[in-house]
């Protein structure tokens, strides 16, 4: 069987472009190295700061996903996906700028939880501030008939130091702010707590919560294997 060719558009950050990658190998039914997808990772930690750009504090990271994105395809690359939520804010001008498919993380995440948790109606979500401003979640969330649950501003803040805390190595201080906050969800009503951010699964495991953590690093790594096998998005 052919398999398409995988580009991973990451650097925001490094280590969640690696966990990603981490995460295709983990999701393809392969028995032998033979057997592994092909993958490219352009891995640019330059990019601008994403929710401060959407926030209008500094500059636009548009033409340099735009061109990473060209370049992924110039390499080979037959779908796209990116280790960051936030950065599918630009999602639609990066497709735009290539002819292959780019995978859309909150899509792949909602469908997966009305796939795995048909129960659920209230989903929490613990994300970047740039993330939530855009209603990105929200929309993607509404559409699989599912409602979006945010964190008090002040435990928002927490969550972005958690944030920038495991991008800056620290691991362990960010992990007891993502509990406290992902507890302050389950307290306004959410059944599931999405892992909204790339850098919140590496601090935050399954078993650390009462209710289902959905991982939506994980969801676009499984999205980009059914897609590399020729399955269709959204599928099972």
């Amino acid at each position: 069987m052919r398999r398409k060719t995988v580009g991973i558009l990451g650097g925001m950050g490094p280590e969640a472009t690696a966990d990603l990658f981490t995460k295709i190998i983990k999701s393809t039914p392969a028995g032998s190295d033979q057997e592994h997808l092909r993958i490219l990772v352009d891995c640019f930690p330059q990019v601008p700061d994403r929710t401060t750009a959407i926030q209008g504090g500094c500059e636009s990271p548009v033409p340099i996903l735009q061109a990473a994105a060209r370049r992924l395809e110039s390499w080979g690359a037959e779908l796209i996906a990116i280790p960051c939520n936030t950065a599918h804010y630009y999602h639609g001008e990066i497709s735009g700028a290539v002819n292959v498919p780019v995978l859309h993380i909150m899509r792949e995440t909602a469908a997966a939880i009305r796939r795995g948790h048909r129960g659920a109606t209230r989903a929490g979500v613990l994300a970047s501030t740039g993330t939530l401003a855009t209603g990105l979640y929200s929309r993607a969330l509404g559409d699989e008939g599912l409602v979006e649950v945010v964190p008090p501003e002040d435990i928002q803040e927490q969550v972005m130091r958690a944030i920038y805390g495991v991008k800056a190595g620290g691991r362990q201080q960010a992990r007891a702010l993502l509990l406290d906050a992902a507890a302050a969800l389950v307290g306004l009503g959410a059944e599931v707590v999405i892992a909204g951010c790339t850098e919140v699964p590496i601090a935050l495991g399954p078993d650390d919560l009462e209710v289902p953590l959905v991982d939506a690093t994980m969801a676009l790594a499984r999205a980009a294997v059914r897609l590399a096998y020729g399955e269709e998005e959204g599928g099972p």
